[in-house]
């Protein structure tokens, strides 16, 4: 196949949706937006490399990271499910029944790129300055803008920093992972896997940071986040009017992909579907070599975009958009399952660590009801229902069938984990996490996994330690600490009850961010977000609010 080069960019925004192809954003009068799109070509198809003769160790087992992208808690049927549990998911629920279910994983941040940053290098990504999502120059303005002109229902303004003086914003293609930090796919390789990703990346196209310059062979990259032209007759859409956000995507996104660098070109169907269809491509290539796949699913972020078939299916669902979202997740475990089975077709089940997980928790902007219940809060909020994850694990005679793991596992987790899995040399004075699989084989009852953990957004920073979960903001200035042991659902706020406790653990708070690296581009935005109502509803004047920072 023909390998182009391409200097395609991504698009993030502040609730963490991303773009990759290079756009020019003119905006005019009161917030009218006129994007400027890059040319997408024919469909090209990947052919995906194959070793030339079968790997001198079979026994290395395959790692294949299927990381969903804002499923929320309450998406699968093992947690209740979406619309009321009449949309199962029989597939990624059988790698918890197979496997192991971290049922208190956590999300290294509660919106997607930092999260994906901590998957791939296996420490904060505080600690090299990956604070916030990466939105290039305009975007976050254009935002604000579209929000100001929203009707005003007594919530608090948007507070921008566009003329922050701490720092100039570097443009989007700098803005990622730095090259020097050490990848899974870095460490996976040089212990001799093929290495491929599929899918979302956000963590930088320039300096060396884009996936096929940071340890993957192969990178079939998502340069844009339509699942389907908005007009194909496959495709059902759903548009959410009171969102300033989603009314942006719809203008912006592309039906669009790349291949290692390539000019964008259109994918080959529904994108899920096609994620899937080259996932299981990669499988079938790789069956005689150890391989790490890293399928990073866009789904079931927006644009809410179903295929006919899927949204035909679930009739029962009355709310539209309700309906949209279930049919994305209906594609996205049915992926799952042809992943799975592929590994069966090609003998390689049993020699095969799988992983799934999500970048973060479900996001209030959707408008659904009980999207993260029973947890509080939402996507790009530090509530357990924006940073509370499915963390699924599968390994055939090394993790026994039907484990559940009560101590807390974070997304650094993964890195460290797979890295062991592989056999592969890692600085482990550098990494934050740590190799789960002793855990879930239950080799280590009597240990916790970690004494503390925390995420650090600006102003607004938790600190988790044995079950006490301290948060902090400054705007609008506020304490609250829960005991997740007793209270998992963050229902009660116990500070004034707790004060040497609370005090305890500000320091330590402080502490740890004192050790962290300065953010390596400033915050611009600052939205206010209320904890207990999605953004279809009203603002409630008596209701608990954060301000988020990106």
């Amino acid at each position: 196949m023909k390998r182009l080069g391409s200097t395609l960019l991504a698009l993030s925004l502040v609730a963490g949706a991303a773009y990759a192809y290079r756009m020019d954003l003119l905006l005019w009068g009161l917030g009218k937006i006129v994007p400027l799109r890059s040319p997408v070509g024919p469909h090209v198809e990947v052919a995906w490399s194959t070793p030339l003769r079968p790997a001198p160790d079979p026994a290395r087992p395959n790692i294949v990271l299927i990381v969903a992208d804002d499923l929320g808690w309450n998406d699968l049927s093992l947690n209740g499910g979406v619309a009321g549990g009449s949309v199962p998911t029989p597939h990624i629920d059988a790698i918890a029944a197979e496997g192991v279910n971290f049922v208190n994983g956590y999300s290294a941040h509660s919106s997607c790129a930092p999260s994906r940053a901590a998957l791939m290098s296996g420490r904060y990504p505080t600690r090299f300055g990956f604070y916030y999502t990466p939105t290039p120059p305009g975007m976050l303005q254009m935002v604000a803008a579209l929000a100001k002109r929203q009707a005003d229902d007594g919530r608090p303004g948007i507070i921008t920093h566009f003329d922050n003086p701490d720092g100039a914003v570097p443009d989007y293609a700098f803005m990622g992972m730095p090259a020097q930090e050490v990848s899974l796919a870095e460490v996976l390789a040089a212990a001799g896997y093929h290495t491929v990703h599929i899918g979302k990346w956000h963590l930088g196209r320039a300096n060396g940071m884009a996936p096929h310059e940071q340890g993957f062979d192969e990178s079939l990259l998502m340069a844009s986040g339509l699942y389907l032209p908005a007009d194909d007759p496959g495709v059902v859409n759903s548009r959410q009017d009171f969102d300033p956000i989603d009314r942006f995507l719809w203008q912006g996104l592309q039906f669009s992909a790349s291949f290692n660098g390539s000019p964008a070109f259109a994918p080959g169907g529904y994108l899920t579907d096609y994620y899937t269809d080259e996932a299981v491509r990669v499988i079938q290539a790789n069956r005689e070599r150890p391989f790490f796949l890293y399928l990073a699913h866009w789904a079931p972020h927006t644009p809410l975009q179903a295929t006919r078939e899927d949204y035909a299916a679930l009739g029962h669902i009355e709310l539209h958009r309700e309906r949209v979202y279930a049919a994305m997740i209906r594609a996205l475990d049915r992926g799952v399952g042809r992943v799975m089975q592929a590994l069966v077709d090609n003998g390689i089940d049993d020699n095969t660590l799988v992983i799934f997980t999500s970048d973060n928790g479900g996001a209030g902007y959707i408008g659904i009801d009980d999207i993260n219940a029973p947890f509080r809060g939402f996507k790009i909020q530090l509530f357990e229902g924006g940073i509370h994850v499915p963390l699924l694990m599968r390994w055939p005679g090394r993790i026994p069938p039907a484990t559940v793991v009560t101590r807390p596992a974070h997304h650094f987790d993964i890195f460290t984990t797979a890295a062991a899995a592989g056999d592969a040399t890692v600085d482990h004075s550098r990494l934050d996490g740590i190799d789960l699989l002793p855990h879930a084989s239950a080799q280590r009852p009597g240990q916790t996994t970690h004494e503390r953990l925390f995420w650090l957004n600006g102003h607004y920073q938790v600190m988790l330690e044995q079950g006490w979960k301290l948060q902090i903001s400054e705007r609008p200035p506020a304490t609250w600490l829960f005991n997740l042991n007793e209270d998992p659902t963050e229902q009660h706020n116990v500070a004034a009850a707790h004060p040497q406790r609370v005090q305890a653990m500000r320091s330590a708070l402080a502490e740890h961010a004192a050790q962290q690296a300065p953010p390596a581009w400033p915050a611009r935005i600052e939205t206010p977000l209320q904890v207990d109502r999605h953004g279809a509803l009203p603002w409630d004047p008596e209701g608990e609010y954060i301000y988020v920072v990106n």
